[in-house]
C-alpha cells in the first residue's frame, strides 16, 4: 500500500512517548516496554533514519519519587499511586507543586534515557522548551539550527516542555477561542515535526488510533485507518485523556492539523502493543495515519503555528474575502479594530467582524501605528504617520489562511 511505503521511506522521524506509554499501572517506568522501543529506534537509526524523541513523564516521575521520599499524598492527575487524596496544608499552589515535581523528575527521566540509549552506543541531548522558543523568530531559528546540528552529529535529541518554568502545559487557557499554549506534548511534538521538516510523527499512546466513536464506552467503535482531511466530523471524534495523561484524542487531532499542513504524516498507534515500532515499519495494519495536505514554506510554518499570540486585527467582510479568495495583502482600509499591542514584525491573529480567527500574519507596522490608519487608504499612510515603509499592514507573503 502506498501509504505504508511512505512510512517506510520516511527519513526524519519524531516519536512522541506519552505518560500512559512510559509507565505501568502503578505509575512506575515500564522498563521492558521502553527498552523495546529504544531497541527498535536503534535499529531505525542504523538504517540511516534521523530520530527525535518528544517525551512526557517528568511530572509523574517526580511526583512518584516525592511521594515515596517525603510521604506526600498523591495529587490527582499527577501520579499513578493509589494513595488517598488528602489536603496539603504546606503546599497551597498545585501548579507550583507540579513544577517542583517536574524539576525533580526531569533529571531522573533524562538519566533513564541516557542509560538506555548508551547501551546502543547512541548519544542523547536534552532540550527543554517553552512557548517563547517558538513565538520569537530569532529564538526559533536558533533552536532549529541547534537541533539540525545535533541530528547531523548523530545525536538523538530528547525534547520536553520546560514545566519547571512554564505553566503553559500545566495550565492551558484560551483567549478569544485562540489557544495560548502548546496544549500538551502532542502539540509540542507536532510543532517540532513542522519546524524541523520531519517526514513523520509517531504518537505512541494507550489507544490503537482514531475511532469513529469513543471505544472506552462504545463496544462497536471502529478504527479509522487513514485520514486525508480534518473535517468537522473528524474533529468531533476528540475525547479526553486517560487518567494520568494530559492530552487525549482532541490534542492529537490538533497535532495532526499542524503536521498535515506542514507536508508531513502523523501516525497514532498503541504504545502498549508488543513490538509496535517494528510493526509500523514492516507494513503491518496498525494505528491511524493522517496524510499530508499541504507544504508551507519555512516562514509560513512559523507564522501559522506561532504560539502565545494575544494580539488581533479585526477586519471587515470585504477584506476577509480579498485575503481568502484573491490571496491579497491586508490594507488599512479593511481594518475595523486593533486589539492589544504588538510590535512591527510580530505575528498576530486576523479575525473577522464576528471575532472568529481565520488567518495569521506578520505585521509591517506596530499596533500604535495601525490604530492611526484604521480605515484609511494606503496613499494616506505617510501623511498620517510621517513615514511609509509599506503600502500594506501585512503583505500577502506573510499571511497564512487557517
Amino acid at each position: 500500500m502506498t501509504f505504508k511505503k511512505n512510512i517506510k521511506e520516511a527519513k526524519r522521524i519524531v516519536f512522541k512517548l506519552g505518560t500512559s506509554t512510559l509507565t505501568n499501572k502503578d505509575g512506575d517506568i515500564a522498563l521492558s516496554r521502553i527498552y523495546s522501543f529504544i531497541e527498535s529506534i536503534s535499529d531505525l537509526k542504523k538504517e540511516g533514519k534521523e530520530i527525535i524523541i518528544v517525551t512526557s513523564g517528568a511530572v509523574g516521575m517526580g511526583a512518584k519519587f516525592l511521594e515515596k521520599e517525603t510521604c506526600l499524598p498523591a495529587i490527582n492527575g499527577i501520579s499513578g499511586s493509589k494513595a488517598p487524596l488528602q489536603p496539603l496544608p504546606t503546599i497551597r499552589d498545585p501548579i507550583s507543586f507540579k513544577q517542583a515535581c517536574a524539576a525533580v523528575g526531569q533529571g531522573k527521566l533524562m538519566h533513564f534515557y541516557e542509560e538506555a540509549l548508551e547501551k546502543f552506543n547512541i548519544t542523547t541531548a536534552q532540550i527543554l522548551l517553552t512557548a517563547d522558543d517558538f513565538a520569537n523568530r530569532k529564538k526559533y531559528l536558533s533552536l532549529r539550527n541547534t537541533l539540525n546540528t545535533l541530528i547531523e552529529l548523530g545525536v538523538i535529541p530528547i525534547i520536553n516542555e520546560n514545566d519547571t518554568v512554564s505553566t503553559n502545559e500545566l495550565e492551558c487557557y484560551k483567549e478569544n477561542d485562540v489557544e495560548v499554549c502548546f496544549g500538551d506534548n502532542d502539540k509540542l511534538s507536532a510543532l517540532v515535526t513542522s519546524k524541523l521538516d520531519a517526514d513523520l510523527l509517531i504518537i505512541l499512546s494507550d489507544i490503537d488510533g482514531l475511532y469513529d466513536k469513543d471505544p472506552r464506552i462504545n463496544n462497536d467503535a471502529k478504527l479509522i485507518s487513514v485520514v486525508k482531511e480534518i473535517t468537522p466530523e473528524i474533529e468531533a471524534l476528540g475525547f479526553e485523556a486517560s487518567k494520568g495523561g494530559r492530552g487525549g484524542m482532541k490534542t492529537k487531532i490538533e497535532a495532526a492539523k499542524v503536521v498535515m499542513h506542514s507536508g508531513g504524516m502523523l501516525l497514532i498507534a498503541n504504545g502498549k502493543e508488543t513490538g509496535i515500532i517494528n510493526k509500523i515499519f514492516n507494513s503491518k495494519e496498525v494505528g491511524t495515519l493522517f496524510l499530508p495536505v499541504e507544504n508551507l514554506s519555512g516562514r509560513k510554518k512559523w507564522i501559522a503555528y506561532a504560539t502565545n499570540i494575544n494580539s488581533y486585527i479585526k477586519i471587515n467582510d470585504g477584506a476577509k474575502k480579498a485575503l481568502i479568495e484573491k490571496k491579497a495583502s491586508l490594507m488599512p482600509v479593511g481594518i475595523i479594530e486593533i486589539i492589544n499591542s504588538f510590535k512591527k514584525g510580530d505575528v498576530i491573529s486576523i479575525i473577522d467582524k464576528n471575532g472568529k480567527e481565520f488567518a495569521k500574519g506578520m505585521t509591517n507596522y506596530a499596533s500604535s501605528e495601525c490604530k492611526r490608519v484604521i480605515g484609511k487608504h494606503s496613499e494616506e499612510i505617510e501623511k498620517i504617520l510621517g513615514f511609509k515603509n509599506y503600502d500594506t499592514v501585512i503583505t500577502r507573503d506573510n499571511i497564512v489562511i487557517l
